[in-house]
């Protein structure tokens, strides 16, 4: 039986919402989770840092722990170095992007919201996707590093400000057009595990899309027809740093069926 794993790799642990999702479909999949909490946050990092982390700690990864495919499960990763480590590494290996794409297809107003970090919103990338999927759409940008860190806490199991989060999508509908905001692209994989928060701090109706269950297809796709265990394994979370606030992070991780964790 093929045991190699799927690796999630992540700056911190944004990445289980597209982890949760990927079970769904392969529920007996092996796991490595991959959090680079010693680069962490991505989002206030230049993109000479990140394209020259990403693909050096996938590599030490990948040594480690052979896996069949890697998923990049941080938007911001994705954007900036998605293509070094494709050309770095002879396996398959799944990016995340903003899901500008599903959003413009729901929006009645034709005003989207793309909320990520600092890093994603101004890629061109997300022009890119913007130009090809949302022409018709007004689009706007904000960019929170502190909706990151709260992410991080609430799963810490820390008490969150509801504040933060109203202020999070003010980045968004204080900017000029934005009352007409009805659909916001989480564009962080951070931000649907607080996708209920913000729900909750919008005030009004919004819709929230996310790529998390486009990138568990993928995955499904890219592995149909491989051996997989019979029944789900315990998962390993692996840290760049495994301290006191990583180890903080135990209970939601093993919700996630992550039971061991390592350090990198």
């Amino acid at each position: 039986m093929d045991q190699r794993p799927l690796l999630f790799f992540d700056s911190g642990i944004g990445g289980l919402s597209v982890l949760a999702a990927t079970r769904a479909l392969l529920p007996t999949a092996p796991i490595v989770y991959a959090a680079d909490s010693a680069g962490f946050p991505y989002g206030i990092r230049t993109e000479a840092e990140i394209a020259a982390r990403v693909p050096a700690l996938l590599g030490r990864l990948a040594e480690r722990y052979h896996p069949r495919l890697i998923v990049i499960a941080c938007n911001t990763a994705s954007t900036i170095a998605l293509a070094a480590v494709r050309s770095a590494l002879d396996l398959p290996i799944v990016g995340t992007v903003p899901a500008i794409k599903p959003a413009a297809l729901i929006s009645a107003t034709r005003t989207i919201g793309v909320l990520g970090t600092d890093a994603t919103v101004r890629q061109p990338y997300v022009d890119d996707l913007a130009a090809r999927f949302a022409a018709d759409c007004t689009v706007i940008r904000h960019g929170s590093a502190d909706l990151v860190e709260a992410a991080e806490a609430r799963l810490r199991g820390e008490a969150v400000d509801p504040a933060r989060f109203a202020a999070a999508l003010d980045g968004l509908f204080a900017q000029p057009g934005g009352a007409a905001i009805d659909t916001i692209v989480l564009a962080c994989t951070h931000f649907p595990l607080v996708a209920d928060d913000l729900a909750a701090a919008a005030g009004r109706p919004i819709s929230f899309v996310d790529g998390s269950a486009g990138i568990a297809r993928r995955v499904a796709y890219l592995t149909q027809g491989q051996d997989w265990p019979a029944k789900a394994r315990t998962g390993t979370a692996v840290f760049s740093l495994l301290d006191d606030r990583a180890r903080a992070l135990a209970p939601a991780l093993m919700a996630h069926g992550l039971d061991e964790l390592a350090a990198l």
